[in-house]
């Protein structure tokens, strides 16, 4: 493996001291080093969302979202609970609960200030574009400016987001909930996911929802998506040794395959009408309906395979030097909730220049690298502050 920078930061809205802290446990040889395919992943997640967050934007073809059930939204909430786990529950033995509790909450929190600055920003960005009566629609915004006192309200309450930032609202609410989830690991990982699991297959059957405002239910109900976080929980702290002769199998790998060609026959003929003639009438109403919001198995179970067939594949050692591409990635990575929010914000820059200027493929080619470009020097800039920032000794 790589070792890790020493000026690099946070892995994805998890604690970057306590997970700097507890990397050579993590990695479990020792010498303090770890697996940055975890971050670069993570950075690459953050540009494809970005790309797909363009409306129209013809780069989305280079994304996840239409070659499978699963778009990179599932990546984040998996990595979010392994790391979590990796960051907390590695440093519980040496911090105990109360500490432990309180950076984990205090780790909610900056996620929660970041969703609300976040927002901020986006309505004062809509407006000064648009002047509240533009983009209002396309962006879910218009609530702020026909009835702002409520609207701030209900967002203070974690019930309203704008287009593009429900994930961050979910984040919040499970890492509010980790002290809890972390409780209930250290006490049987494996109740644990039977508990999760229960809770997700209440939302399959019975639809179990956390309402929103105005209406609705939120996007990416907690109910169902806390599942993922849960196993990416248990798998970092149990799964990796217990699941470690299942996850050696040359059978479920050709599985995990043969579900991956499969899941992308059926998103191909979504797009493409000539193939619908190849899914049998009775696999599709099986399937059917694919509800993101409510995490549908389907999709969970691709994610699944999709992240068993790359830790399978991809080299679990570095070969060579890190590539100017590959680190741009992990800074990006590194640095992914402040990144995160900076990539709405293009986007919806990005969707301004498309509908005013031109909205031709390169002008999609060049909003989409614009983009990213300036994703990775905000990311770069993180990096060169952390370094820069030498906090003083505590007076108490």
């Amino acid at each position: 493996m790589l070792v890790r920078h020493p000026e690099t930061r946070s892995i994805l809205f998890a604690d970057d001291q306590e997970l700097a802290k507890t990397d050579s446990v993590a990695a479990g040889n020792g010498n303090g080093r770890r697996d940055l395919r975890v971050d670069a992943c993570r950075g690459l997640a953050l540009w494809f969302i970005f790309i797909d967050h363009v409306p129209d934007n013809s780069l989305a073809w280079l994304t996840l979202r239409n070659y499978g059930f699963t778009d990179t939204s599932e990546v984040f909430v998996f990595i979010s609970g392994y790391t979590c786990m990796l960051a907390y529950g590695g440093a519980l033995r040496d911090q105990g609960w109360a500490t432990t509790v309180v950076r984990a909450l205090r780790r909610a929190w900056e996620i929660y200030a970041a969703f609300l600055v976040l927002l901020l920003a986006y309505a004062a960005l809509v407006w000064v574009i648009g002047g509240g009566t533009r983009f209002v629609d396309e962006t879910n915004t218009g609530f702020f400016f026909r009835e702002p006192g409520p609207t701030l309200v209900h967002v203070a309450l974690l019930q309203f987001a704008p287009v593009n930032t429900d994930i961050l609202l979910t984040f919040a609410i499970l890492h509010f909930c980790f002290p809890v989830i972390l409780w209930l690991m250290m006490t049987s990982a494996t109740l644990t996911l039977v508990l999760s699991f229960l809770l997700y297959m209440m939302v399959q059957l019975f639809s179990w929802q956390v309402p929103a405002w105005p209406s609705g239910e939120l996007y990416f109900n907690p109910f169902a998506w806390q599942f993922l976080f849960v196993i990416g929980a248990w798998y970092s702290y149990a799964g990796t040794t217990r699941l470690r002769r299942l996850l050696d199998s040359p059978m479920l790998l050709v599985v995990a395959i043969g579900y991956l060609v499969f899941s992308l026959l059926m998103a191909l003929s979504w797009e493409f009408k000539s193939l619908e003639s190849l899914i049998p009438s009775g696999i599709s109403g099986l399937i059917y309906p694919i509800y993101k919001s409510h995490l549908a198995p389907v999709r969970l179970l691709h994610f699944l395979a999709l992240a068993f067939v790359v830790s399978r594949l991809a080299p679990p050692q570095w070969k060579g030097p890190i590539r100017p591409l590959t680190t741009a990635m992990i800074r990006c990575g590194e640095s992914s909730l402040s990144i995160y929010c900076v990539g709405v914000l293009l986007a919806f820059l990005g969707q301004v220049v498309l509908t005013d200027v031109a909205s031709g493929f390169a002008m999609q080619i060049l909003i989409s690298v614009a983009g990213i470009a300036i994703m990775i020097m905000v990311a770069t800039l993180l990096t060169w502050e952390s370094q820069l920032d030498r906090r003083g000794p505590r007076l108490f």
